[in-house]
């Protein structure tokens, strides 16, 4: 049976900086609580929602199932967020020698806040 490669349009150095779980984006996606796939749907990057539920099992076994869990996981979804977003910011001042655009701009992350996501793939 022939190998499948896989190709990306990923142009960013995520893979020097996470680990990316394997598994059905879609399944794990439809597992999360409405906040939480709100959250991610809202991101700057792909947040790879099997990575999100692994974390969000490790929040739950902490609070429980409850608000304070999905507070949590979502202030350190944030977290990530950032971090990405300066190791992007870095990654282009090191080749380009100047401050990315949307940086310099003090541009911020558009998030569609007016509706919640009911996007379900099953």
């Amino acid at each position: 049976m022939p190998t499948r490669i896989q190709h990306s349009n990923e142009r960013t150095p995520r893979h020097e900086i996470w680990h990316r779980y394997e598994g059905n984006e879609w399944a794990a996606f439809d597992q999360l609580p409405p906040s939480i796939r709100q959250r991610l749907h809202e991101h700057s990057y792909d947040a790879w929602s099997v990575n999100a539920l692994k974390l969000w099992h490790h929040y739950k076994r902490i609070y429980g199932a409850t608000q304070r869990a999905e507070r949590a996981l979502i202030r350190y979804l944030d977290y990530c967020e950032r971090l990405e977003r300066e190791a992007f910011a870095a990654r282009y001042t090191a080749r380009y020698g100047a401050t990315l655009p949307h940086d310099a701009a003090m541009g911020t992350v558009l998030r569609n806040h007016t509706a919640p996501c009911s996007v379900s793939h099953k």
